[in-house]
């Protein structure tokens, strides 16, 4: 057993409203301007954000030397608008069957399915996060994507 944490805990403070950075979170077409690491799109983005509600996302690269395509699903447990938002994600085929982790290349004890929690609050006209990814543990490839993905989510916002 290691010691390494097993989940992912990023705060960021984003200058834009509350709602705003909510409906980044849960506007499928907004959610795809941003999410991923640097150099991966999202073709796919469906959400159904009640409780209860399933999302499947999509990333891709493409490059000169080759096209790769990661899966991704879940379930909405909490939708609490604009202040907290929690799903479950799991990696899968494109129809939807879950895969192991340790089929992706991941180390072992990764588990089926993660939970991500995103809690909101507004400070002087600002929006600050807190996303916990539990199942993912601290300094992990996943880890560093949520931070590229809020460096995006970041510059995006500047542009709006």
């Amino acid at each position: 057993m290691t010691d390494t944490q097993q989940w992912v805990k990023i705060e960021r403070v984003f200058d834009a409203p509350i709602d705003t950075v909510w409906r980044m979170w849960t506007d499928p077409d907004l959610f795809r301007q941003w999410y991923g690491p640097n150099g991966m799109s999202v073709p796919t983005a469906e959400m159904d954000v009640t409780v209860g509600g399933e999302r499947r996302i999509c990333m891709e690269m493409r490059t000169p030397e080759r096209h790769m395509q990661m899966f991704f699903k879940g379930v909405y447990k909490e939708v609490n608008a604009p202040h907290r938002l929690v799903y479950t994600e799991s990696m899968c085929t494109e129809d939807g069957t879950i895969i192991s982790p340790k089929d992706m290349g991941m180390p072992d004890g990764f588990p089926d399915i993660t939970e991500v929690i995103v809690e909101l609050s507004e400070e002087d006209g600002k929006t600050r996060m807190v996303m916990v990814h539990v199942g993912v543990p601290e300094g992990s490839a996943g880890g560093g994507g949520w931070t590229q993905a809020f460096d995006k989510l970041n510059a995006f916002l500047a542009t709006g």
